[in-house]
């Protein structure tokens, strides 16, 4: 018997795909663990692991600027998210408008943040906002560009879970006398996100990615602080093992929480 693509992908797995896929991750784990051995090792060889290069890290003020750059981190990233997820609806709504005039500028607002590197647009309120009179802070600089950037990848990300909605649904709505507005924002949408929770996840993944671009503009994230830490105390090392660890956290974080969203679509 045929299953259901719903049921492919959120029900439970046959016994011999359980089978498979803890073989798998088995595998992938003993692999991991292998070559992070010789990760270890060879910074260990190569002296990069010395007790003298961890000292620091028992020093309260090492830890306190380091939990400093991480609120600018999260600062920034909350805020681009923000900015990112509120924006990239203004932009579907665009998008799927009926009237060309909102289609067409929506359609080419999205390709052209989607299509420029994120950097590039730091540089542009970075260097060329200024020559314009317009100053913006460091904060502003690192978040509204990641922001925008974000934003055309989310809009097409929504687009994809409004059309994977089952069209009958809006029939359905509209036959009951809803508004388009009605239709879109109390049957489509809600559906929608559902299906497109690991995409949006992944997207707020890349957001904290991002504001290491913070370098650029000095703005005091956790990457920022980590290059201070490095040029005092010259462990390259063992600041980068301790920030990338802090970014995994952050980012489970995330994904825990998304969970709340996602799961089967009924």
């Amino acid at each position: 018997m045929s299953r259901s693509l719903e049921d492919i992908l959120f029900g439970d797995p046959r016994p011999q795909a359980r089978v498979a896929r803890r073989a798998a991750s088995a595998v992938t784990a003993a692999v991991l663990l292998l070559l992070a051995a010789g990760v270890v090792l060879r910074f260990h060889a190569a002296g990069q692991l010395g007790a003298r290069y961890w000292e620091f890290f028992a020093l309260p003020t090492t830890w306190a600027f380091l939990a400093k750059g991480l609120l600018g981190t999260v600062a920034s990233a909350a805020m681009a998210a923000a900015i990112a997820l509120s924006f990239g609806l203004v932009l579907l709504l665009g998008r799927l408008a009926r009237p060309r005039l909102l289609r067409w500028p929506s359609v080419a607002v999205i390709e052209f943040l989607r299509g420029t590197p994120t950097l590039l647009l730091i540089y542009v309120c970075f260097l060329v906002l200024p020559q314009a009179g317009i100053k913006l802070s460091t904060y502003w600089m690192l978040t509204l560009p990641v922001g925008l950037s974000t934003a055309a990848v989310v809009a097409e990300v929504y687009r994809a879970g409004v059309l994977a909605v089952p069209r009958g649904q809006t029939d359905a709505a509209r036959s009951l006398g809803m508004t388009e507005m009605q239709v879109f924002f109390v049957i489509v949408f809600p559906q929608a996100l559902r299906y497109i929770v690991p995409a949006l996840v992944a997207q707020l993944v890349i957001v904290v990615k991002d504001t290491t671009f913070g370098y650029v503009v000095t703005y005091g994230e956790l990457m920022q602080n980590a290059r201070v830490l490095i040029a005092n105390y010259h462990a390259l090392v063992p600041v980068y093992l301790v920030v990338a660890l802090l970014y995994c956290l952050v980012n489970y974080a995330i994904s825990k929480a998304s969970k709340r969203l996602g799961g089967p679509v009924h």
